[in-house]
């Protein structure tokens, strides 16, 4: 129309120069971006950098830089027993915390998720273990667990699954189980509205066309429900798996001498445990620094297989 008007399109109504788009329009997108950037480069890239550059001393925390080690700190690590018994004691950890954590999850979700008289309340319940401390949780589970007067000993005694109390902190897989059971406390109903929400999200024309077909609740939940929300799926195994791995506070706070060493023998010492023993107790930054590049590592490739074994299943 502005043709035929005999009206020639300029720089402001056609955003282009000479056949171009202006400058200002190449850099508009990045300077959205920009900000994410900038808060990733100074808190995230920088850190992470500085980290590597710290184990390749002998890096004291308080004296500060000290004499060029290259990769000796990681040789060190390799050849330190308790290095392999935290990690023991960290992947079986998470895969006793996690794997029933996400399954009871998706469970409760499902559950949250049918016609409830005061639903909101029911969904707020779930929360609850999120508006405690850790520190509080930590508290009363070490009660729960304890082993003259706990609840656990008592109500196991009183089933005849026990004979004398068991000293919870004192053995590699009973402290093992105490303490992925706080972690599940603590997680599982934060994951259910997780799932809830990408449930709520399901077309429901799916479930009417498989109540028409006859499905029952239990396939329908296995053939429609699992199938929609496998993305979200696999979002919370993935942040369930960067978590779990650097399980801290629970395992620390189980420890009753608050030493960091994660038991007598290190029964259910993590390998964020002993970063902060050797960073903040030993002030041995380089060794530390160590330890979190091997933890970072771990993390990522335990992260990148669950991804490739999420991205088979969904071809198969």
């Amino acid at each position: 129309m502005a043709l035929q008007a005999g009206i020639q399109p300029g720089p402001g109504r056609s955003g282009r120069r000479g056949g171009r788009l202006r400058p200002e329009r190449h850099l508009l997108p990045y300077l959205f971006i920009a900000p994410f950037f900038a808060v990733f480069g100074i808190f995230g890239l920088y850190p992470l950098l500085q980290t590597f550059w710290v184990s390749l001393h002998d890096w004291d925390r308080l004296a500060g830089p000290g004499d060029w080690t290259g990769l000796d700190n990681f040789t060190r690590l390799l050849g330190d027993s308790d290095f392999y018994t935290a990690t023991f004691n960290t992947l079986s950890i998470f895969v006793l915390s996690t794997a029933p954590q996400l399954l009871a999850a998706v469970a409760l979700a499902w559950l949250l998720d049918r016609k409830l008289r005061a639903s909101s309340v029911w969904r707020a319940l779930v929360l609850v273990p999120q508006y405690v401390s850790v520190v509080a949780v930590a508290l009363v589970f070490s009660q729960l667990f304890g082993r003259d007067f706990g609840i656990v000993n008592w109500a196991l005694e009183g089933l005849g699954l026990i004979g004398s109390p068991v000293d919870w902190t004192a053995d590699t897989w009973s402290s093992h189980l105490a303490i992925s059971f706080m972690v599940m406390w603590r997680w599982t109903g934060y994951n259910a509205l997780i799932y809830l929400a990408a449930m709520q999200a399901v077309p429901r024309e799916l479930y009417e066309s498989a109540q028409i077909d006859g499905a029952g609740r239990l396939r329908t939940f296995l053939k429609v429900t699992l199938p929609s929300i496998r993305p979200t799926v696999v979002f919370t195994v993935v942040i369930s798996t960067i978590g779990g791995l650097q399980l801290f506070a629970e395992p620390f706070l189980f420890d009753q001498q608050g030493n960091a060493e994660g038991g007598a023998e290190h029964q259910f010492q993590t390998l964020t445990l002993m970063l902060y023993k050797y960073g903040f107790i030993n002030n041995d930054a380089g060794y530390a620094s160590a330890i979190s590049w091997v933890l970072f590592l771990v993390i990522a490739a335990i992260a990148a297989l669950n991804f490739l074994l999420v991205r088979r299943s969904d071809r198969g």
